[in-house]
């Protein structure tokens, strides 16, 4: 899933598959099951087979992910196989994924191409631009915590 995971726009040529093991993108995998680690898998029900799949792993300032926002925010990683992309099974994957890491996690980030179309799916659930470069977007969703309430809960002293 970590191929599928990198953006190639329309008509553009593939990358070769040994970029698997170049360092910086090895990073969002490899030794997968460190503390704080977190994923899931969609897979066809018919087959089994898996067909997308959204993690999150936590980065540190020395060596940083490409969406990198600080290191108490993990980084989000989102891949789908081609033939399903444009179902929703992204969305999906993405709305669980959220939801599981809004118990742990005060946010989430991610790194898109400026001209991925999965760029809009992300506006749609509530990432935000913190940082622009000509070529890429740091995304940032802010999380409620577990349990937080949605009412405006004050002391009886506050509230008169």
């Amino acid at each position: 899933m970590l191929y599928q995971a990198l953006y190639v726009p329309e008509g553009g040529e593939p990358f070769q598959r040994e970029i698997l093991s170049e360092p910086q993108i090895a990073r969002y995998v490899a030794g997968w099951g460190r503390a704080n680690d977190l994923g899931f898998a969609a897979v066809q029900a018919n087959t089994e087979q898996p067909i997308g799949a959204a993690w999150i792993r936590l980065f540190n300032s020395d060596d940083p992910g490409y969406g990198y926002v600080d290191g108490d925010t993990p980084e989000l990683s989102v891949a789908v196989i081609p033939e399903h992309r444009n179902r929703g099974v992204g969305a999906e994957l993405l709305c669980y994924l959220i939801d599981e890491a809004s118990k742990q996690h005060p946010a989430v980030s991610l790194s898109v191409s400026v001209d991925n179309p999965a760029k809009r799916l992300y506006q749609r659930l509530g990432f935000e631009i913190v940082e622009r470069n000509k070529t890429s977007l740091t995304m940032l969703k802010r999380l409620a915590a577990e349990g937080a309430s949605k009412l405006d809960i004050r002391s009886p002293a506050t509230s008169r």
